[in-house]
């Protein structure tokens, strides 16, 4: 489990692929504090570590998670979001991520507000996805590429978000550009209440 508030960018050094797998290989300032079978979020997938080095660290990837996730497309040189597992004793400074990621989007938009950003997404819509609680809602938390996310004026398939400059400075949002693809994960929370609400 994870907040959503994203530790810092990891670097790809490497990739393998092995049959349908991909395995990653990364560096970031926290390798040596890992551990095999440590979770890690990248942008907003969780995987586990495999392997370690003294400066690096290596992650699979299956299929499923290529194919849903914009992991896929990553190429070596490029920066993800990462974030460790939540510690149990501290605060909650996001939301509650599982880092599952459900679908893409596309940026479709980035204005500047004087310092700060706006950056509008758009995701495939399916009716049946959102009764069960796959959308957005004004106010609520959306995780887009690992970072928790407060929604500002959602559509059936858009929504905004509003990037501070700390929140571009240390994440990879000062990479995305219109056309971008990046990873959703909708709220647990609303996935678990329209559920619920089927059952009545």
């Amino acid at each position: 489990m994870f907040s959503g508030i994203v530790e810092e960018c990891a670097t790809l050094v490497a990739m393998v692929k092995e049959q349908e797998n991909v395995h990653f290989t990364f560096k970031c300032s926290f390798v040596g504090e890992l551990k095999i079978d440590q979770s890690v979020s990248h942008n907003g997938v969780c995987l586990t570590v495999v392997a370690l080095t003294d400066d690096t660290y290596t992650v699979t990837a299956m299929k499923e998670t290529l194919d849903r996730s914009n992991l896929g497309t990553l190429q070596v040189g490029d920066e993800v979001n990462v974030e460790r597992s939540m510690l149990m004793n501290g605060r909650l400074d996001g939301h509650i991520v599982q880092g599952h990621v459900d679908q893409t989007a596309t940026c479709i938009d980035v204005q500047d507000a004087e310092g700060s950003y706006y950056y509008t997404f758009r995701y495939a819509f399916d009716k049946e996805m959102a009764r069960r609680g796959y959308i957005t809602v004004d106010k609520g938390s959306v995780t887009v590429n690992g970072v928790s996310l407060t929604v500002c004026n959602p559509t059936d398939d858009t929504f905004q978000v509003a990037i501070i400059p700390y929140t571009y400075e240390h994440t990879n949002f000062h990479a995305i550009r219109k056309g971008s693809v990046v990873n959703l994960e909708f709220d647990i929370i609303g996935k678990y209440i329209s559920r619920m609400i089927q059952y009545r």
